[in-house]
């Protein structure tokens, strides 16, 4: 099946820091930020180069990875950031990866990338190159512009 996306100005980067990076290609649909992002739409997933080793120490955390190695400084997937709200509490949210006092963004159509890219990343979103961005659609022919 193959998923057609919007043309123009499309894709975005955001850069964590792993192992959350690698958490969302497991199944963790929420990023937590400290201020709300407006950019809605497709977003490579780059895995920063540093390492957040007090998260390796989360049972959450832990079962996710698993198994799984944690690239750095490399675009790991792509996914679609379909929304960011506010912290409302565990009833509205309920996301085991939600954190308390943070924006959650809420990604969706997670896509592993084989083989991870290394790139820079930066903070908060960044716009890919061109280069970058056929690197990774080479890897997902599945996803086109």
């Amino acid at each position: 099946m193959s998923i057609e996306l919007e043309g123009g100005d499309w894709i975005r980067g955001i850069t964590i820091r792993q192992p959350w990076a690698t958490c969302i290609l497991a199944g963790k649909r929420t990023e937590n930020r400290p201020a709300n992002w407006p950019w809605r739409g497709w977003v490579l997933l780059h895995a920063g180069k540093q390492l957040d080793r007090a998260a390796m120490r989360d049972p959450l955390v832990a079962t996710a990875i698993r198994g799984r190695e944690l690239h750095l400084g490399a675009v790991i997937g792509v996914a679609r950031l379909i929304d960011c709200h506010p912290d409302q509490g565990p009833e509205h949210c309920t996301s085991p990866w939600a954190q308390r006092d943070a924006h959650h963004l809420v990604l969706a159509d997670v896509h592993e990338l084989p083989l991870p890219v290394p790139a820079t990343g930066a903070l908060p979103a960044w716009k890919p190159t061109q280069d970058l961005v056929d690197q990774v659609l080479q890897q997902l022919s599945h996803l086109r512009p």
